[in-house]
């Protein structure tokens, strides 16, 4: 049996049991795919990331996450766990991804500065989205990467919601997000993923990538606060920069040993 470093990190938390708890496993090189996804299986996390080195110079690693059903294009809690792993004395730290260009970890503070593209959506009409999340969205978006937006009236609405998992999951992997102005911070969401095995995810990095530039347009300003509201809660700040979206948070260690293969 060979084994593999693992550590196990919540997210944008700054106390166990906060944030999103993300799987972290460096590699020297890839394992089969096969043996990958069976892996995200195993950890039954959000993401589950693996990271080799990177050869070529471009970055420090290279970056594959998956969840316990799907490899995903975007993964933004399990981005910033592998830097909180990785970065050791740099200042920041570069990760190679196959879909998302390149991302990068910087220290900021006591923590951690997460920058992602920016993938604002447009609007669109989802009524299937609408049905089967239920309440009464005053606005739909999408991105085509796979990102349904439905933007409620208040925070109370938000916390309400209560959607179909059994009729959302076989429309496949959807990333549903809902969001709206917020009296814990400026911005209040949920997200759901079931088609990718995730009912409801806890903090999720790429979401507030998506939804970012909807809402730096509406408050007429670059930067703001987030709060994520599901069960276990966090809280982030977002900054637009450019066409790159800065996600700023704090990451907790909680569990660290060998996954053996």
């Amino acid at each position: 049996m060979t084994d593999y470093r693992f550590v196990q990190v919540d997210a944008f938390a700054d106390r166990p049991f906060t944030g999103n708890p993300a799987a972290v496993m460096p590699l020297e090189a890839w394992l089969d795919d096969a043996t990958l996804q069976a892996i995200g299986e195993e950890n039954n996390l959000a993401e589950t990331a693996f990271t080799i080195p990177c050869a070529d110079g471009e970055a420090d690693y290279e970056l594959r996450w998956f969840t316990p059903a799907v490899e995903v294009v975007l993964c933004g809690h399990a981005t910033l766990a592998s830097g909180h792993v990785l970065i050791g004395d740099r200042d920041v730290v570069r990760f190679r991804t196959r879909k998302a260009g390149i991302l990068t970890v910087a220290r900021d503070g006591d923590g951690y500065a997460l920058s992602l593209p920016a993938w604002g959506p447009e609007p669109a009409p989802l009524p299937d989205a609408t049905r089967l999340m239920g309440g009464a969205p005053v606005e739909t978006l999408r991105h085509p990467g796979g990102y349904a937006v439905l933007v409620y009236e208040n925070e109370a609405a938000i916390r309400a919601l209560a959607p179909d998992f059994a009729a959302m999951k076989p429309l496949g992997d959807t990333l549903y997000i809902a969001t709206a102005p917020g009296e814990v911070a400026d911005v209040v969401s949920r997200v759901f993923a079931p088609g990718a095995g995730i009912d409801e995810d806890p903090v999720t990095g790429s979401a507030h990538g998506v939804i970012s530039p909807y809402w730096a347009r509406r408050l007429g300003r670059d930067s703001f606060t987030a709060f994520q509201a599901s069960a276990r809660g966090g809280h982030l700040t977002c900054r637009i920069e450019g066409d790159r979206v800065v996600l700023g948070g704090t990451c907790v260690t909680v569990i660290e040993g060998v996954f053996r293969l």
